[in-house]
């Protein structure tokens, strides 16, 4: 499967930084999954738990109390306040 750059970024530090194959989270029209080759976006994320399926079919799970995810050809970011692994 095809992966693509995410960056997981609090005011700590980076919670995650790597290739994934699919991030799920909730935004602020739903629940939305990104995947490689997503079109650009901007939107502000709810507090929720986010999934993150890496290249080896593993699976991460974390919380977060909200932010902002950008969607870029390049890489993908989530800014948020907290995040913390589940």
């Amino acid at each position: 499967m095809s992966t693509f750059k995410l960056v997981v970024s609090t005011p700590d530090g980076n919670k995650f930084k790597g290739e994934a194959v699919k991030l799920t989270l909730r935004g602020s029209e739903g629940d939305l999954a990104v995947l490689a080759g997503h079109i650009p976006f901007i939107t502000s994320v709810k507090p929720c738990d986010c999934k993150i399926e890496l290249e080896d079919g593993t699976e991460k799970k974390g919380h977060t109390e909200g932010g902002l995810l950008t969607v870029s050809p390049d890489s993908t970011t989530l800014l948020s306040g907290t995040f913390e692994w589940i």
